[in-house]
């Protein structure tokens, strides 16, 4: 299926092949590509795996596969830290017991 115009997406660029990488990297890292995933605005149809180029949230063009559309956002910051979960408390009351707001 073409994915329209105007869709957010996501792309895949090669940054450095793995000729290119430092001598100084592990082995089973310096046998694979280094690669660069970006989510931005498609600006022409494409099919998926077709070179395609977007446009950013911060306006930057970039060109490369087309690997998805509409990418769900797949990050976490893990599990909470018990000793932070009382920081913004604690510091709100800091603020209020200075005076200052």
């Amino acid at each position: 299926m073409k994915v329209p115009k105007g869709s957010w997406v996501q792309i895949e660029q090669v940054v450095l092949r793995p000729e290119e990488r430092a001598p100084q990297v592990p082995e089973d890292t310096k046998a694979v590509p280094l690669k660069l995933w970006v989510k931005g605005t498609l600006l022409e149809d494409a099919f998926v795996g077709e070179t395609v180029e977007i446009e950013t949230a911060i306006g930057r063009r970039l060109t490369g596969k087309l690997v998805a559309e509409n990418p769900p956002y797949i990050h976490g910051f893990g599990r909470p830290v018990p000793e932070l979960l009382s920081v913004g408390k604690e510091f709100r009351e800091l603020i209020e017991r200075s005076g200052r707001r």
